[in-house]
């Protein structure tokens, strides 16, 4: 049995955060149709510009909550949020790519809700997954890259027993767990750090459900997890 678990360290220093979790069996992920999910990526970032209205960009709500967050623990210089970094590219007009269905339909959702949303490969884990503060040294590989980048100590991370799955909270993940067209089980994860955007949050939670086993078939559960539940049980 692998398990998703909130560490004591994490609670401690963010007691009120709601993480939304899908876990997602004997789904589908191969690519049907080249560019699919094209223009529903390009609906969802019209719909994101209510979350970038301040002409600040940093003041924006969405942008602001984040930041204050990744102020309260060890990050990498430079690090940001998924979600401010999806907001800034489609503010700035440019547009989301396609990678792969279930990517595409990840970003669709947390554009279009203004949440960080982000998914790994459950067969991939060593372990349980668990999102903690690092020891520090915890290794880590990302896309597009051949270097191991060590986890900083008292950093947010989700990991497993073989290292880092994904960096800085929510900034970049681990090629070694990563969504690719083979995966058939996988974890979505939807996060907020003090529990702020609870309705943005089931309603993005129950869509991408729906999307996901529309699209690409299996199985969806949603769960919840917070300082009462801070355990779901995966596979």
């Amino acid at each position: 049995m692998k398990r998703f678990i909130l560490e004591p360290s994490f609670l401690e220093l963010f007691p009120d955060s709601r993480i939304g979790v899908l876990v997602c069996k004997d789904i589908d992920n191969h690519i049907k149709e080249e560019e699919r999910y094209a223009p529903w990526l390009r609906e969802c970032e019209k719909q994101s510009a209510v979350y970038t209205a301040n002409p600040e960009f940093t003041e924006n709500e969405v942008v602001r909550s984040w930041r204050d967050a990744f102020y309260r623990f060890k990050t990498k210089k430079g690090a940001r949020c998924s979600i401010e970094a999806l907001l800034k590219r489609v503010s700035k007009g440019g547009e989301i790519g396609c990678i792969n269905p279930l990517v595409d339909i990840y970003n669709g959702i947390s554009l279009k809700y203004g949440l960080p949303v982000g998914g790994e490969d459950i067969d991939k884990f060593e372990g349980d997954v668990r999102l903690t503060l690092a020891d520090g040294g915890e290794p880590f590989v990302t896309y597009g890259s051949d270097k191991d980048e060590p986890a900083l100590p008292g950093e947010v991370i989700y990991k497993d027993d073989a290292g880092a799955i994904c960096r800085c909270w929510n900034w970049r993940e681990s090629v070694r767990t990563m969504l690719t067209e083979d995966v058939t089980n996988a974890i979505m994860v939807l996060e907020t750090s003090r529990g702020e955007f609870a309705d943005r949050l089931d309603g993005a939670l129950k869509e991408l459900a729906e999307k996901i086993e529309t699209e690409l078939g299996g199985s969806v559960r949603i769960e919840i997890a917070d300082k009462a539940h801070p355990e779901i049980e995966l596979i």
